[in-house]
């Protein structure tokens, strides 16, 4: 029985064999799948490739706009056409609105975030669904699931029994 091993990489196909010398083909450059080429099924670009093409053109025709309306003088503009134009007020004022509300809303999450977390002395902190209580007086037979020693101070005497301990 011939035993068989092959290996798959997206560039080529290896295939081993106890009897015969290994196989090595390369697919031809110009037939790729369209899975390879980043295409799904059909010819041409992805919806999320337009969006974000008409997305970021229609963001430099608005900024150009709104500096135009915003810096041009009045005349300028008459001279050209144009007459309907919003106050200049609203120049100032939209972009300190959106940074005002831009930072209130990071203020609200954080004190949001903060009313969510417990306090410090809460044992909700230490302890949640997959914590064990402690086996006190049960001896256990697994080495791996010996519990933690309880954090406890050390008595003064006990310090002076090591302290003198170790000077004799």
């Amino acid at each position: 029985m011939e035993e068989r091993c092959s290996v798959n990489s997206p560039r080529r196909i290896l295939s081993f064999s106890k009897t015969r010398a290994a196989n090595v083909s390369f697919p031809d450059a110009d037939h790729h799948s369209p899975a390879e080429l980043g295409v799904s099924g059909k010819h041409g670009p992805k919806p999320s490739e337009v969006y974000g093409f008409v997305g970021s053109i229609t963001t430099v025709v608005f900024t150009v706009i709104f500096i135009v309306w915003a810096y041009v003088p009045d005349h300028w503009l008459h001279s050209i056409g144009i007459y309907y134009y919003p106050s200049r007020y609203w120049a100032l004022a939209v972009p300190a609105y959106v940074m005002v509300t831009i930072l209130l809303a990071i203020t609200f999450y954080i004190g949001m975030n903060f009313m969510a977390t417990p306090p410090p002395t809460s044992l909700n902190i230490m302890f949640d669904e997959f914590s064990r209580e402690s086996l006190s007086g049960v001896p256990s037979t697994e080495d791996d699931e010996q519990p933690i020693e309880p954090i406890t101070d050390i008595g003064i005497n006990r310090i002076n029994e090591i302290m003198f301990d170790n000077l004799k």
